[in-house]
């Protein structure tokens, strides 16, 4: 297990510190004036805090234009159709599963004679090995010559190994925001868009609380449990 960082354990601020107190120690040695010294010392931290303004800033820039802040208040069936747009946007075929029963993919890409079976997770945490496996067991059923995972958070230590040992690339947050930056600005899908596109078609599972996605049946649409077959909860589209 990875040890947790406790408070002011940061490399940088240590760094940040020591500059100072060398730029003090220094104009001290130099001059012999301690007024001298405090100027250099605060010259440092000034110099230190204006650059953190201005990552900061850089860093919510980069969040505001991805949009991920939107993305994060979608339910699962909103990040699927996300994700096919983005994909479509990105030069893929792609087709979004809704019959019962996923299969493990909730998504199929193609691009340049290669299928893709994309696990889409909309997660307020980090995503574990389930999504993985379901991923990587998706791959013979859709004939798949590979198995993503796509997630709006990052992945267990646990499901990184796991799809290590198995070949699932993962996408965590990161790499989102940066497949969606890497993008014309006027090609990429709008978070808010979809959310209000696809909010009518979203309920949930009044037995589990899981989501409630829209799937076809020989009887026509109806809305079946995600969380099926441990759930069997159905709802008639109207």
């Amino acid at each position: 297990m990875a040890r947790r960082r406790k408070k002011g354990d940061d490399p940088i601020s240590q760094l940040v510190g020591l500059l100072s107190l060398f730029a003090f120690g220094g104009a001290y040695y130099y001059t012999n004036s301690f007024i001298i010294g405090g100027i250099a010392f605060t010259a440092v931290m000034g110099a230190a805090l204006w650059i953190a303004i201005a990552q900061s800033a850089k860093r919510e820039e980069r969040l505001r234009k991805s949009g991920i802040r939107e993305i994060d208040t979608m339910d699962g069936l909103q990040f699927e159709q996300y994700l096919g747009l983005l994909f479509r946007s990105h030069g893929y075929k792609v087709e979004v599963t809704r019959a019962a029963g996923d299969y493990g993919a909730d998504l199929i890409i193609q691009k340049d004679g290669k299928k893709i079976a994309v696990q889409a997770k909309r997660y307020s945490k980090n995503v574990g090995i389930e999504a993985v496996q379901q991923a990587q067991a998706s791959i013979a059923h859709y004939k798949a010559h590979e198995a993503w995972v796509v997630s709006n958070r990052d992945y267990t230590d646990a499901a990184r190994n796991l799809a290590t040992s198995n070949k699932v690339r993962l996408i965590n947050r990161e790499k989102l925001i940066e497949m969606i930056l890497l993008m014309n600005p006027t090609a990429k899908p709008d978070p808010k868009k979809v959310i209000a596109q696809f909010q009518s078609k979203t309920q949930i599972c009044d037995k589990c609380g899981n989501q409630m996605v829209l799937r076809k049946g020989a009887k026509g649409e109806f809305y079946g449990c995600k969380g099926y077959p441990k759930c069997r909860n159905i709802k008639v589209a109207r």
